[in-house]
Formats: C-alpha cells, structure tokens, sequence
C-alpha cells in the first residue's frame, strides 16, 4: 500500500546536465575571471560558450565526470558542494607552485576566513608568478581519503595542512569561499535578469543568459502533468524534495505546466533548507540529511525543527511512503526514515547507476520516471 509519493527533481524530472555545465563554468570562472583569482592574464572573461565549448571545459574540470561521480558516490549531491571542493583542490594546488616567501604568505590567507577579499589578495600572487591549474590533482588528493558526505570538504583543511604546512580548519561546509561558488553558480543558471531579485546581490560577473529557462525534461512534460493528476485523483499525497533553489524549481514547473497539480506546502527547495539552517542553527540539512524529504511529507507549515536533528525519527508506516530519486543520497535519505525506494537511471551516472543502487538496497530501479506511475498504481493496490 503507498499514500505518499516523493520526487527529487534534477536526474527525474528534470536533466542534470546544465547544472554540471553551470558548475564547469564557475569553476572556470573563479579560477580564471578578474573578479576572483584571474590567473593566465584573462582579462576579457567571456560568459557566452558554444555547447561544444561548455562540453571541453567541464571534461577538462571535471575529468570526463568522474570527479562528479566520485562525490556522488561518496553521498555528496549539492552542485554548490562539488563547485566548492573542484575549486578549493585547485587553489591548493596553485599556492604550491608559488616561490617561497610568497608561497608561505599566501598559504596563510588560509589560516583565515577566506572570502572574495582574500581572494583579491591571492590574485596578486598569481599575476606576480606563472601558475597553471592541474584538475588531475582532484582524484590523487582524494585517493587516500574514505570520507563521504560533508566530511569530503573538512577534508579540504587535512590537504591543505599536507601540501602548504599549514594548520587551519578554515574550508567549511557553507563557508564564505563556499557562498561565493553559489552566487557565481546561481548567476550561470538564472541569469543576470533574476539573480538581485533571488539573492538579494547583483551580479559579479554579468553578461550571462540563464540555463534554468531552456531546461530539458526526462518525459514527456504532458505525461508528467497527467501522472501527477492521476495520482491526485487516486487519494496519494505528491511531494517535492529537491536541493534546487525555489525560483529554480517554480519557474520551470510553471512554464512547463505541472505547479498547478501540486500543493505548493510540499514543494520543498534549497531555500527552504537553507532557511531552516538559520533559524535552528542546524546545518547541515541538505541531502542526504533526510530534511527535505521530512519537510515535503509533513509540510512547510509543520514544525520543522524536529526534521533538524542528525538523526530524525522515522516516519510512522514508512513503508506507506515511496521516494523517488536517481542518487545514492536520496537513497540514503529513504534509508534513514523507514521510506520505500524506486531509483531512476536518468541521472549523472545512467545505467552505471543500477550496481550502486542494487548494492545499497534499492527497493525498485527503473529505466525513467515515466516508469513511475505504473509501479505506484501496483502497489496502490497492495
């Protein structure tokens, strides 16, 4: 018997590719643009990429996606995260190549909170000495590492001591370098015409269009709308619990006709989690802390600080509720309340997702959500 029907939305409804793309650009941006660290005397920064270009820039950045797979593997699935641990492994890496005294000096702006400041700072290192970046580094420096999940970027501060001699604890989850990386991503993805308005800051860098109106659907967008209805129409409760922001969510689901079948209490967003961070002095929350899922089951007009605690109870009769997802986090997430599983192969890893799935516990693996609705009226029927 199912009651509850949950979706993650990037890798199920929704194709991930742009935000891995959005992600390549910021990586590129921050390590190349003169609003940040301007290395290799790129003085005229471009925003607009050809699709082929986006391509070479995220192979090279990310070395074909296995850095993307790497941490997902390790229960990691905030863009914002990925950006954050790509760029800081590189900004090691570039302080190494300095010249002592410089390299020593340099190094010890990361004995301090490192903000956009800092990196002005850095930058003048940069322009005095040639340095290069080297995206291999990223999977030597994390070889002899098991850490998963946020532990991936505390690790960040044990690198640092490693290869510059220094003893900080200054790369943090949310961290202000880490807040930089998101506004940058958030320009790429929604566009200079959104980003005041949605972050409160204007743009850094402007010139950039927006992936988030041009996204690219996993079914049919009809058949998604029409699944979502007949699942009203049957008595099920739909949620939302996806790590994008509100704006990112609401505006493609409007142009693409499906806020209309959903009760907008359980659309719950990165907003509404990082919100809850705030408020409750709580983070971490984003997945695969089970927060966003609790806040889409129960509503965002629960009282949501009993989703905060680093081991949320159960939910009652979990069994009653199905969580749809394409990554190991969200598995996680439906692992740590008690919930049913179905992942989607339409995410980052494809079908190469099927083994990690099946090895963790997946109760269902199916080829696309457009799967989905069949399996829910069967076990509706249970």
């Amino acid at each position: 018997m199912i009651q509850t029907v949950l979706f993650d939305v990037d890798g199920v409804f929704l194709s991930e590719e742009r935000y891995f793309d959005a992600s390549a650009l910021t990586v590129r941006e921050l390590l190349l643009s003169e609003n940040y660290l301007g290395i290799g005397n790129n003085r005229s920064f471009q925003t607009d990429y050809s699709n082929e270009e986006i391509a070479k820039i995220r192979a090279e950045e990310f070395l074909n996606d296995d850095v993307l797979n790497f941490l997902k593997s390790r229960g990691m699935n905030a863009n914002w995260d990925m950006i954050y641990i790509t760029f800081s492994v590189q900004l090691i890496h570039l302080i190494t190549q300095l010249p002592e005294p410089e390299r020593g000096r340099a190094a010890e702006l990361l004995t301090y909170p490192v903000d956009r400041n800092t990196l002005d700072r850095l930058r003048m290192f940069f322009k005095a000495h040639q340095v290069r970046p080297d995206f291999s580094r990223f999977m030597a420096d994390y070889a002899s590492t098991k850490a998963v999940k946020q532990e991936l970027i505390i690790y960040l501060n044990e690198l640092a001591g490693r290869r510059l001699g220094i003893e900080t604890d200054v790369f943090q989850p949310k961290s202000a370098l880490w807040h930089v990386g998101e506004h940058a991503s958030q320009e790429w993805y929604i566009g200079d015409e959104h980003v005041l308005a949605a972050t409160g800051q204007p743009s850094v860098q402007t010139g950039k269009k927006g992936f988030m109106n041009e996204e690219v659907t996993l079914a049919a967008p009809d058949y998604i709308r029409r699944m979502f209805r007949s699942f009203s129409e049957s008595g099920l409760r739909v949620g939302i619990a996806t790590g994008r922001p509100r704006l990112e969510t609401v505006r493609p689901f409007t142009y693409l006709h499906w806020i209309d079948e959903l009760d907008p209490n359980h659309i719950v967003t990165a907003d509404d989690v990082l919100d809850a961070e705030r408020r409750y002095d709580a983070a971490p929350l984003a997945k695969p802390h089970p927060f966003t899922y609790l806040a889409s089951f129960y509503g965002k007009d629960s009282e949501m600080k009993r989703w905060t605690v680093r081991q949320p109870e159960k939910l009652p009769n979990g069994e009653q509720t199905l969580i749809v997802g394409d990554s190991l986090a969200d598995l996680l997430c439906a692992k740590q309340i008690g919930c049913r599983f179905a992942g989607v192969l339409t995410g980052l890893s494809g079908q190469k997702a099927r083994t990690e799935l099946a090895a963790n516990g997946a109760d269902f693996i199916l080829d696309s959500v457009a799967d989905i609705k069949d399996l829910v009226f069967e076990l509706l029927e249970k």
